[in-house]
């Protein structure tokens, strides 16, 4: 089963950013420059996880995951561009 997760970053040296953003385009897809939305698998969500820890440093940098249930992942309203990962577009309300 699925989920949708919300991760934010904030990594302070340049090098470490790059790899991490590489990391998380493998698992999701950007909404801003720091931020992911990611439909995932638990043991995707572990995998991904992992790989950002590994990169980061700890006394450095920043990473948040928020999981967010399906009722609350509806209501997501969009400005601009970009696309919802979430499971269905249906829901989705883009203005």
């Amino acid at each position: 089963m699925k989920s949708f997760f919300l991760v934010c970053y904030d990594i302070s040296d340049p090098k470490r950013l790059q790899k991490i953003a590489k990391v998380m385009e493998d698992f999701g897809v950007r909404v801003l420059y720091s931020v992911f939305e990611c439909y995932l698998t638990f043991s995707e969500f572990e995998a991904m996880k992992r790989e950002v820890e590994s990169l980061m440093d700890p006394l450095e940098d920043r990473v948040r995951y928020y999981r967010l249930c399906e009722s609350c992942s509806k209501p997501v309203i969009h400005l601009g561009y970009g696309k919802f990962v979430g499971a269905s577009d249906e829901d989705t309300l883009i203005i």
